[in-house]
């Protein structure tokens, strides 16, 4: 058996060609593909009263994996564990050593937070074994979250609706979501006739610029806004007071896990998981460093590659190297902050997602070590004569760009208004005259939908989850069915617009979309069912000083300083307590409200949960063999809101739209949305279209559309039988019958199917139910 004298185990396989490259033929090193084992699912895979011991299988797709591992851990004289540098990694490491029964003394654990020749080497010579406290956090944070979603999830199958789940982190996230949404919902806007005016500014050669300023008062009705521009109309206006101040701006601190998923997104519309799927692979092409990380710092050698950069490419004035402090308490996983591994490469090769990624990296790493940028801020005051209200406008002016020359931070703030613009040269005294003033009426608005990026911000503040947690925590609230990124149209809504021109004062009314949005985190009426009735239940498990407080206690075992076992204990006992108590003492909930009565039938309108989602019915309560009739409520009605006038609406559908090819064309909802209904064939209805409102024309468009991706997915037809087909599916060729769709079994060719393979294999899947003999007694 030839033995290999250093064998390196990493989490991926693009890890593994990047580090061999850095060693020499006396490594070799091999990918465990991340997690080689997990909880078993029967019985929620923990003891819990053998001291919450967790029983731990290596799952099917892994086993040939572990399989090879040992034939290399055999013939290997030192293993190197080389797995990530935070908890789940060094879990990671002590399941490979358990697992592949790994003498301790064969053990070298190494960690780097970037994958660089220098980084790499280092590890090597600073080798350390597996940190035992570090994985217990995880073992524990594990454990812990099985046991919330094990004995949380069975109770919203009988009490709210079948094949639900709930999670510890998740259902926080949920609930912060729902309570945003029910303040949208009972916001009430109110308006406000917001003053502007233009004023004409001369310079030395007569050249005329407009100042724009603004009122310092909003007036909250028509009649005192008019009133006001009729004052305007004879009144002198002068420049009260200009006052010049120097002001500083100090770049961002550099991307930790948290700061680069919320930039991202506003940068460039990166989903959180999107970005911290391209920041891996940045990551282990050798790139950048470490992606999740909940820290601040950069090393010394980093700070001097970056005075070097900027010296180099800027000067010396942008110079100014500095550390950061770190807000996280979790120093053991907080190495340093995400950045370039090497400054000198400001863009690199890779998808246009990695380059993007990677650029925005390198920025926000450069900008964090250069100058502060100089500015001048001017704040204009123009007073009136006949009056004690002034005008006011904001101008800044950059004298020294600094960290500017090369990046910005962003911002969630939608609001534009208050942007600074050049103010031109003006003296303390002069006298200026309006081009126009407008009094335009501006609603108030309700507090913005989180977007992903904003729900991580809002997370972090509340000290709930770590780096790596965010991504997968809203990945499955969306997976779930609890929140969805729909697009919502929003409503027409008109407002006023008074203007004052050469002391003639005109009236117009504008109008505008509210409610809009896109690309926000939407809660689904299921999500506020189950958020309320966990509420209700589990007050501990849905509040947020809480949950931070089970974080940190999770930090505290990762620091060795209390013991995993009794953090549990006193977190299960009285949860599980509580579990039994909701089981026995709580009530199915559906949501349900009774909204009226239908005009047409004189029946009773509700709306309530039903097994695949809200409906509203129509019913006779008093006949308990009238047969209800329902509808499916539309993407984003809320059994709260809904009113009976919607609902009403709601049974409209099915919707006969006319004729085509001599068949009947319909539409209506079903089970998977909306659908176009031809020949008794069913086209799912693209999200542009709105059933209740989709022409005829729109609907053929459809149909064809439809018809053309089903061409493209049949691979074969067959005379003898026209149900029966050979279609192209996500993953690979099926066969689609009239009992059912069949997998192709593996090695066999399409072409070389006929019929009556195809029937054999339609057969042997659905095998015919013979008939019973038994004779009747």
């Amino acid at each position: 058996m030839e033995k290999i004298k250093n064998l390196v185990i990493v989490e991926s396989p693009a890890k593994s060609k990047t580090i061999e490259g850095f060693l020499g033929k006396e490594y070799k090193v091999t990918s465990c593909y991340g997690h080689i084992r997990d909880l078993e699912k029967k019985n929620s895979g923990i003891d819990v009263k053998d001291k919450f011991k967790p029983n731990y299988i290596v799952p099917s797709e892994k086993k040939a994996v572990v399989r090879e591992l040992k034939k290399l851990v055999e013939k290997s004289e030192t293993i190197w564990l080389a797995t990530d540098e935070d908890r789940e990694g060094e879990a990671i490491s002590w399941h490979l050593k358990d697992e592949l029964k790994i003498d301790d003394k064969k053990i070298k654990r190494i960690v780097f937070n970037e994958i660089t020749k220098k980084a790499i080497l280092n590890s090597i010579q600073n080798p350390r074994q597996i940190d035992i406290d570090l994985v217990e956090a995880q073992q524990a944070r594990r454990i812990l979250d099985r046991l919330v979603g094990f004995e949380l999830s069975p109770i919203l199958w009988r009490k709210v609706k079948p094949n639900l789940s709930a999670g510890r982190v998740q259902s926080v996230a949920v609930r912060l979501i729902v309570e945003r949404e029910r303040e949208i919902q009972n916001f009430t806007s109110e308006s406000a006739f917001r003053i502007v005016g233009d004023f004409i500014v001369k310079d030395k050669k007569g050249k005329k610029t407009l100042l724009q300023a603004e009122l310092g008062k909003r007036f909250s009705t028509e009649k005192e806004a008019r009133s006001f521009l009729e004052l305007c109309k004879n009144a002198e206006f002068t420049v009260d007071s200009l006052e010049k101040k120097l002001a500083y701006k100090s770049s961002a601190a550099p991307f930790t896990t948290s700061t680069l998923q919320q930039e991202a997104s506003r940068k460039l519309g990166f989903s959180v998981s999107k970005t911290m799927l391209v920041a891996q692979k940045l990551y282990e092409s050798g790139k950048i460093t470490y992606m999740r990380t909940d820290s601040t710092i950069l090393s010394e050698f980093a700070i001097q590659a970056a005075k070097d950069n900027i010296i180099e490419n800027f000067g010396n004035e942008y110079s100014n190297p500095h550390q950061y402090v770190t807000k996280s308490s979790s120093a053991q996983e907080a190495h340093e902050a995400i950045r370039p591994t090497y400054f000198e490469n400001a863009s690199v090769d890779g998808t246009k997602d990695e380059k993007s990624l990677y650029g925005l990296i390198w920025k926000r790493a450069i900008a964090s070590q250069m100058s502060d940028a100089k500015l001048e801020r001017t704040t204009v005051k123009i007073s009136m004569s006949n009056n004690d209200l002034n005008f006011t406008a904001k101008g800044e002016v950059i004298l020294f760009d600094g960290f500017l020359k090369v990046y910005l931070e962003s911002t969630d703030e939608e609001n534009g208004d208050n942007e600074s613009e050049i103010i031109p040269p003006l003296k303390s005294g002069e006298k200026l005259n309006f081009s126009e003033i407008a009094a335009t009426e501006k609603y108030t608005r309700p507090p913005a939908r989180y977007t992903e990026a904003s729900l991580v911000k809002k997370l972090e503040e509340l000290g709930i989850g770590r780096p790596s947690t965010y991504a997968p925590t809203i990945s499955t609230i969306q997976k779930r069915g609890y929140v969805s990124k729909d697009e919502l149209k929003g409503r027409e809504r008109n407002y006023k617009e008074l203007t004052l021109v050469d002391k003639k004062i005109t009236e117009e009314l504008k109008s505008e979309i509210t409610g809009a949005d896109r690309g926000k985190l939407l809660p689904s009426n299921i999500a506020m069912l189950v958020n309320d009735f966990l509420i209700n239940y589990f007050p501990n498990i849905l509040d947020y000083q809480f949950t931070a407080n089970v974080e940190e206690e999770l930090d505290e075992v990762a620091e060795g300083k209390i013991d995993w076992h009794k953090m549990l204990d006193e977190f299960y006992t009285p949860f599980h307590k509580q579990v039994e108590h909701t089981l026995d003492n709580s009530e199915r909930v559906s949501g349900e409200r009774i909204l009226g009565t239908d005009p047409t039938t004189g029946k009773q309108i509700s709306v309530r949960m039903a097994r695949y989602g809200a409906v509203a019915a129509i019913t006779n309560p008093d006949d308990e063999n009238d047969k209800p009739k329902y509808a499916g409520l539309r993407l984003n009605q809320k059994l709260e809101t809904i009113t009976l006038e919607e609902a009403i609406e709601l049974f409209k559908l099915p919707r006969t739209l006319g004729e085509f090819e001599n068949s009947e064309v319909s539409v209506s909802i079903g089970r998977f949305g909306p659908y176009v209904k031809h020949f008794s064939k069913f086209y799912s209805m693209p999200k542009e279209f709105d059933p209740y409102e989709i022409t005829l024309e729109e609907a053929i468009g459809v149909i064809e559309n439809g018809r053309i991706k089903e061409a493209e997915k049949t691979l074969k037809i067959f005379e003898q039988d026209a149900a029966v087909k050979i279609m192209n599916g996500r993953w690979g060729p099926y066969i689609k019958s009239s009992k059912g769709m069949v997998r192709i079994p593996k090695g066999t060719k399409v072409d070389d199917l006929v019929f009556e393979d195809v029937q054999k294999i339609i057969e042997e899947a659905y095998p015919t139910k013979k008939k019973s003999t038994k004779k009747k007694k």
